[in-house]
């Protein structure tokens, strides 16, 4: 089996409110699993890379032979590709944390795509954005 999987995260400031969203399809485009998870406060890049934590559990989860993950953050592929370093204290721990489950994988590759060719996974993002954002302006 050959997984596709779409992850993206979105912050609303830069730190503020962030949220992701991970779709993860067959070799077929059928879609077996998605997430669209509120996170808390955290930076557009720690988002990313909480997306691609969650996008790796997920995988787990599923006896594939191949696995291509597709992001839409440079930053967070490069550094995963080992082609930029990761120079920032707060990213880190979370670049350790994804690459130790991106070691879990024998065929894992990551692809670098546009914004708008990770279309399902930013809606699902904003998406949980939007109704966490929504529940606690409501409750104060």
């Amino acid at each position: 089996m050959h997984l596709k999987i779409f992850a993206d995260g979105a912050s609303w400031g830069n730190p503020g409110p962030a949220a992701i969203g991970v779709v993860v399809k067959d070799e077929d485009g059928t879609e077996l699993f998605r997430i669209s998870r509120y996170i808390g406060n955290a930076t557009n890049n720690q988002a990313e890379y909480q997306a691609v934590i969650a996008a790796l559990q997920a995988a787990t989860n599923f006896k594939a032979e191949k696995i291509t993950l597709y992001i839409d953050s440079e930053l967070v592929a490069k550094q995963l590709d080992s082609r930029y370093k990761v120079k920032s204290s707060t990213l880190y721990p979370l670049y350790k944390k994804a690459s130790e489950l991106f070691s879990k994988f024998t065929n894992l590759r990551i692809m670098n795509i546009k914004n708008t060719e990770n279309n399902t996974a930013h809606l699902l993002a904003k998406a949980a954005l939007k109704k966490a954002t929504k529940s606690s302006t409501t409750q104060r």
